[in-house]
């Protein structure tokens, strides 16, 4: 059976010459004060629409957001804006930065080696955030990787808030990892980073080689130019100085690394729960849902990858063969492959012959949420993004754990494969980090083999976690008790 969807008096005081002192609104519902919050995410799409979640959640219960992003950008997300009395687009413009591409905003318009430019750009615009909240006069501010924030919201008599939409599992590692360097008196090297943390609470998530390049490549990025700091070091600046730290998710699912964190940081920690946006009112394509209805409830494997990655076209064709090579009919939602402006001149004519019928290669956006709980869908290929993984979870289908290059998407597969044991992963190799057209076949097939040990057990361990993090008013009970949390932060 497939899943069904988830509903998911005006105080001033006195100047003071000394300290400014903020103006609060407050308007009684149950006895709490309703809140004005201004937001500025990291400018990634997978930051962005999270906050966006959260903005409407927060909207939802009274509370006025003001939501700082660039000007182009906001065209694309208003749609997605439930709540347009309460919460507000406020448009930005970003510096142009040498290196950077013109009229770039977003990760998605920039190539991944111009990651640290953007940040320069955002970090640019410290003034002009500084004369929005002057007008604006915010009571809380959420923050990303502006390390710079906490300082300049504390002048203005603003609280700051890190609210951060990475699993919380991957930032137990990365900062057990980093306290174990420090302590030990590691340099941020390969060799030194090899083991699990002492203090990380699950010591069955091992690292493949590969991985731990990955690992060591994001220890010591550098943040910026000039006088370099170390981009996680800069990103715990920020956190170090915010009046506390809040993070998409919750303990039924991270409990563990929850625990670690809010320990490890010292200070009011927030759980937001998933914030799940409501289920959308619209119905799949038309040519979508004739193409899956073709073919037997819960037999098509669905692959993708979302919005940024993009594969090497050797590793694009080895994914495609294997799909082919299941058997099973399959759609692939993915991005053109490195070198390529669209999937279909990166694919051979032989073989979209071979799978004309029976497979589809769309390298276009989709309507995954609808896709996912078409009952022809059995088996979901995810690179483990954040987003990706909370929507394999809260679906029937099998899951299959492809990540792709980032070092949350490998903690994440490792969580899906090793910790929770609700899916596959796809074997690559140690060294090189490199999947094979076999070991796609295999992991699908492993699933979605009905007779298969493994695939029960997958099958049953998913579903008893489902049926958690769909439990009646589990998302309310996250959403009330952060909301309280942000109140005591103003008394």
């Amino acid at each position: 059976m497939k899943s069904s969807r988830l509903k998911p008096l005006i105080l001033r005081k006195k100047a003071n010459t000394k300290k400014l002192v903020p103006i609060f609104k407050k308007t009684m519902d149950a006895g709490h004060m309703k809140m004005h919050i201004a937001m500025y995410p990291w400018l990634a799409m997978g930051h962005i629409i999270p906050y966006l979640h959260l903005a409407n959640k927060l909207a939802e219960r009274g509370h006025k957001v003001s939501f700082i992003i660039p000007k182009r950008t906001k065209t694309k997300l208003e749609h997605l804006n439930q709540y347009p009395q309460l919460l507000n687009f406020i448009p930005i413009t970003l510096p142009q930065v040498d290196g950077l591409p013109p009229h770039a905003e977003t990760t998605f318009d920039i190539p991944f080696s111009s990651g640290s430019l953007l940040q320069i750009a955002v970090d640019r615009t410290e003034k002009d955030i500084e004369l929005l909240l002057l007008d604006l006069k915010p009571q809380i501010f959420f923050f990303d990787f502006q390390s710079w924030i906490p300082n300049l919201t504390r002048g203005l008599g603003i609280k700051s808030v890190h609210y951060n939409v990475i699993n919380m599992i991957a930032i137990a590692y990365l900062e057990s990892m980093e306290k174990m360097c420090q302590e030990k008196n590691l340099v941020r090297e390969e060799q030194n980073l090899m083991s699990v943390p002492d203090e990380f609470p699950d010591h069955s998530i091992k690292l493949y080689a590969h991985e731990v390049r990955v690992l060591a490549s994001l220890m010591t990025a550098v943040y910026g130019i000039g006088d370099r700091v170390f981009l996680m070091d800069n990103i715990r600046t920020g956190i170090r100085l915010a009046d506390a730290v809040g993070y998409k998710g919750c303990r039924e699912l991270e409990g563990p690394y929850a625990d670690f964190l809010e320990t490890y940081f010292g200070k009011p920690f927030l759980l937001s729960g998933h914030a799940l946006p409501e289920p959308p009112n619209s119905t799949l394509e038309d040519k979508w849902s004739q193409w899956l209805s073709g073919f037997k409830p819960g037999s098509v494997v669905y692959c993708a990858f979302g919005t940024e990655s993009r594969l090497p076209q050797d590793q694009f064709m080895e994914l495609l063969l294997g799909l082919e090579l299941t058997g099973f009919p399959f759609l692939a939602a993915l991005k053109a492959p490195i070198g390529f402006d669209s999937v279909e001149e990166a694919i051979p004519e032989e073989f979209k012959e071979r799978i004309k019928g029976r497979g589809i290669v769309h390298g276009g956006w989709v309507q995954q949420t609808l896709i996912l709980e078409h009952s022809s869908i059995g088996c979901f290929i995810t690179h483990c993004g954040a987003n990706a993984f909370l929507e394999a979870l809260l679906n029937n289908n099998q899951i299959v754990a492809l990540p792709n290059f980032y070092f949350d998407q490998i903690i994440i597969a490792r969580m899906i494969s090793t910790s929770l044991k609700v899916g596959v992963e796809v074997e690559k190799g140690q060294e090189d980090g490199l999947f094979t057209k076999e070991s796609v076949c295999k992991a699908v097939k492993t699933v979605m083999d009905d007779e298969s040990e493994v695939a029960g057990e997958v099958r049953a361990n998913h579903l008893k976690l489902r049926n958690i993090l769909l439990t009646k008013d589990l998302e309310k009970t996250y959403i009330d008790e952060f909301c309280n949390k942000l109140q005591k932060l103003l008394e």
